[in-house]
């Protein structure tokens, strides 16, 4: 997480920005998790969507066959995935979006997915670091997010300060493009809010 933190502090120095809104979903919300431990200075403010936090042991079972299906299954994972990511309801009616989804997933460099996945299955959390993010903060997931869930995510505000909890009704662990709207006028008010301290 050390690298990513740091790919991201040099891009915002490459951009020449003082200060960001930072948005980290999923795995991406755990390095932004990191990086606002290490860099508020450099935060206006920071949404976390759909992060994990203190997984159960069956949790971490179940993110654990997980990636041993991915190492061996790699079709059955990516299909698997996004009826995981998505409501049956919504592929149906979207089936354009899924297969664009798919074929992303199709693309991924293997190799490189399994390093970052094996980061994510092994993840412990650390509420010292939580307690260094001095940064608004907004947490948000879906409604049905079952990798991420709603109780994890309230326990997660609890632990940073100046931070806010918004439940994406109807959504799970992609609400970002399933309940886009939703979810673009929760952010958008977030920045909003936030704007003036730039």
């Amino acid at each position: 997480f050390q690298d990513f933190t740091k790919q991201l502090l040099n891009l915002i120095k490459e951009l020449e920005i003082n200060k960001i809104h930072l948005v980290g979903f999923s795995v991406g919300a755990l390095i932004a998790r990191h990086f606002a431990a290490t860099y508020s200075d450099k935060l206006i403010s920071l949404v976390l969507h759909s992060s994990i936090y203190k997984r159960s042991k069956e949790q971490k079972r179940v993110v654990q066959n997980r990636f041993e299906l991915i190492k061996t299954s790699r079709p059955t994972s990516e299909d698997r995935a996004l009826r995981r990511w998505f409501s049956d309801k919504f592929i149906k009616e979207n089936q354009e979006i899924y297969e664009k989804i798919l074929s992303m997933l199709k693309k991924n460099n293997h190799n490189n997915f399994l390093k970052v996945y094996k980061l994510f299955v092994n993840y412990e959390d650390d509420d010292q670091m939580l307690n260094n993010i001095n940064t608004n903060t907004l947490v948000t997931t879906g409604q049905y997010d079952v990798g991420s869930t709603t109780e994890m995510s309230k326990n997660l505000t609890e632990k940073i300060k100046n931070a806010k909890y918004i439940e994406i009704k109807d959504g799970k662990h992609l609400s970002n493009i399933e309940c886009a709207k939703e979810f673009n006028k929760i952010i958008e008010l977030f920045v909003d809010q936030n704007y003036d301290e730039s």
